[in-house]
């Protein structure tokens, strides 16, 4: 694939969104590193930023729902501080020393 991303880039663009959103980014760094480095797999692999934390169904448009941020983070971060990956958090969860938990996968909820 000749679009490429570093991880420098995929850095840079985990910041750009935890700022748009008003989220903060996990602190664990060597969390946060293995994250970065899925993203920057699976983007170089299917040509976009696909959660690194689900499997991905093959094309863009099945995968749209899971392509960070998820459709789902929103709403698991106002519940329960953190989305699915745990990659973005709450500044109220940050702030309050808490380690993220297993959440349910919002995928599969009816």
């Amino acid at each position: 694939m000749a679009n490429q991303k570093t991880r420098e880039q995929t850095i840079i663009f985990t910041q750009m969104v935890a700022k748009k959103q008003g989220w903060v980014l996990n602190p664990d760094t060597a969390f946060y590193n293995s994250l970065v480095d899925g993203l920057t797999q699976n983007y170089n692999r299917y040509g976009y930023y696909h959660c690194p934390c689900r499997d991905s169904e093959g094309s863009r448009e099945l995968d749209a729902p899971a392509i960070c941020p998820c459709v789902w983070s929103k709403e698991d971060i106002l519940q329960y501080g953190h989305c699915y990956c745990a990659l973005y958090l709450s500044k109220e969860f940050a702030a309050s020393g808490k380690e993220p938990q297993a959440i349910p996968d919002r995928r599969f909820k009816k």
